[in-house]
């Protein structure tokens, strides 16, 4: 079972938690390893916690988050200022393109290599926020005062998912996170598929448009990248209770922020489409 975000990955978790006892076990000679059962996540509240070595907290990756969003939001800062929008002409920086690809270079490092993530993520965040930036000034060029109302709306969404999540009224269960991870595969399936057919001129119909069809596909997406959030929260917090390594903060974080820049993207999108009636 999986969560729908590549980073905030059961698997992720369970490699560096296992890590962790073993290196506890090799240290104290005195840490026995649990049965495994394949039906169980060995990071589950279930599982005895790890003791004696720094581990994972929830306040810890609540502290990482807000470090990766003010990086983020001091190189959206520079990405904004980059781009040079008039009435005559919009130019787009350069490096647009070659840093969207550093982006995805260094996300797929630091899934790969989540001891790392305390040095990648921060840089991840910076490099997001150039792209973030610069996306966000060609949006406001287009429709005066989107952004502001995207960047209310993505903490509006963030804050009133992580209450419920808090108070139990969204409960994390298996058929949840299996109907979130299906949709999300199938958003991105949709997305990858009009990436090709737009390599060779051509794209699915509808659902980029302003019409009903493309304000529905875009809302219905909107829905899915803020449930991923639910699934992030949970991840998070069963990490910490299941013992993962401290550098895990960080990581959390990092899969966080990726689920935070989907979901303001996505409501950049749908407003405007809906500005665009």
């Amino acid at each position: 079972m999986r969560t729908s975000n590549p980073a905030l990955n059961e698997r992720v978790f369970d490699r560096q938690i296992e890590e962790q006892r073993q290196h506890q076990a090799t240290a104290t000679g005195t840490l026995e390893r649990p049965p495994v059962d394949d039906r169980v996540s060995p990071w589950t509240p279930a599982r005895p916690p790890i003791t004696g070595v720094d581990t994972m907290t929830v306040g810890g990756v609540v502290s990482a988050s807000a470090v990766l969003l003010m990086l983020l939001i001091a190189a959206g800062w520079f990405g904004w200022a980059s781009v040079d929008a008039s009435p005559e002409q919009v130019r787009v920086p350069g490096w647009l393109f070659p840093i969207m690809l550093v982006g995805l270079g260094v996300a797929i490092l630091t899934i790969f290599k989540p001891k790392l993530a305390r040095f990648t993520a921060p840089l991840y965040a910076i490099v997001e926020g150039l792209v973030v930036g610069a996306v966000s000034h060609l949006y406001e060029f287009e429709f005066n005062g989107i952004v502001l109302q995207a960047v209310g709306l993505t903490v509006g969404v963030f804050a009133l998912l992580l209450f419920l999540y808090a108070t139990r009224i969204i409960e994390v269960t298996q058929n949840l996170r299996m109907g979130i991870v299906a949709a999300t595969g199938a958003v991105f399936l949709v997305y990858l598929v009009s990436l090709v057919l737009r390599l060779f001129g051509a794209d699915i119909p509808f659902i980029h448009d302003a019409g009903p069809v493309g304000i529905l596909f875009s809302l219905v997406v909107v829905v899915i990248a803020a449930l991923n959030l639910v699934l992030d929260f949970d991840f998070v917090e069963r990490g910490a209770a299941g013992g993962a390594p401290k550098y895990m903060e960080w990581y959390g974080a990092f899969g966080l922020l990726i689920t935070l820049v989907w979901l303001y993207l996505e409501l950049l999108r749908l407003l405007a489409k809906l500005r665009s009636r």
